[in-house]
């Protein structure tokens, strides 16, 4: 078997399950408070629960990871930085500046996770949990620092580390981290418990994936999607590669931080922009487009590694 089709033999399931929750949600799950409640549940339970398992009893923690962590979090950073220095080649205003910033370092954690247990397995997925638990402390931080400038909201430095301490993926992966680091492991009585609420994560976090997904893309900014969509999908992959090769990572790593560069935005970026004053409609397209656009890239960029 190929490498392409045993990648699309891994992915397959994944993308199968993004496209049921979006018909779902548009014939027999109309009811927006059930996805809304799914969504809930996956967020504050279940992920948390499939996280602190897997960094609980990863044996990747007792190993050096400062060049896999400093890759991912040097390429989100330097993403970033490469955005504010070209603001002007982007002809949009500060609010839509800002939903082009999160959806070009913005990724969606239950695709990435799902995607690496799929292709990589129970390693991957170790990888994986790892790597977000570094990630998304910073990506969130930088999200709301360009919202606040870009979109004039206000934002206190005290408000965003409250933020970050009671966001539960960040709990849990602190927490997992620190009973493996402890060497505790899961605490007696509670694996079976934590284990039976990890399998129905990544499905139903798939589901709700699908189900976010808005109908109506933005056709009269498509040089904008077009742009941002190459720098996530395309751009920012190439440079996770070049990088893993410079600093010598083994293959899993490699092809893991690959994976999460290029995933498509996240859709908690829709609801920050909301609340922070960002171009929402905008930001929902770029997250739209690049879910789909992600069904032909993420394949053919982890068969070219």
């Amino acid at each position: 078997m190929s490498a392409m089709s045993s990648i699309l033999n891994a992915l397959g399931p994944v993308f199968v399950l993004i496209a049921l929750g979006y018909g779902l949600r548009r014939t027999f799950l109309t009811d927006d408070a059930f996805w809304s409640g799914a969504e809930r549940l996956t967020y504050f339970c279940l992920f948390p629960a499939m996280l602190i398992t897997r960094l609980a009893g990863a044996t990747m923690l007792g190993q050096d990871r400062i060049g896999y962590l400093s890759v991912g979090l040097a390429c989100t950073l330097g993403m970033g930085i490469a955005l504010l220095l070209g603001r002007r080649a982007f002809p949009v205003d500060g609010p839509g500046f800002s939903s082009v910033f999160q959806g070009s370092i913005r990724f969606n954690t239950y695709v990435g996770l799902a995607a690496s247990a799929s292709v990589f397995g129970l390693d991957g997925l170790d990888a994986a949990a790892l790597l977000i638990a570094f990630l998304i402390p910073l990506v969130n931080v930088l999200s709301v620092l360009v919202l606040a400038w870009f979109a004039g909201s206000r934002v206190a430095a005290r408000g965003i580390a409250s933020a970050l301490l009671r966001n539960p993926l960040i709990l849990a992966c602190g927490t997992g981290i620190a009973l493996n680091l402890g060497g505790f492991g899961l605490p007696p009585g509670t694996e079976g418990l934590l284990q039976a609420l990890s399998g129905a994560a990544l499905p139903l976090g798939l589901l709700c994936v699908g189900a976010g997904l808005k109908p109506a893309i933005a056709v009269r900014r498509s040089g904008i999607l077009a742009v941002v969509c190459l720098l996530k999908l395309m751009v920012l992959p190439a440079c996770a590669a070049t990088a893993a090769a410079w600093v010598g990572l083994n293959p899993l790593e490699t092809g893991v931080l690959v994976l999460f560069a290029a995933l498509p935005g996240a859709p908690t970026a829709y609801v920050l922009a909301r609340q922070m004053g960002g171009d929402e409609t905008l930001v929902a397209a770029i997250v739209t487009a690049q879910t789909l656009l992600t069904i032909i890239t993420l394949p053919l960029i982890l068969a070219l590694l």
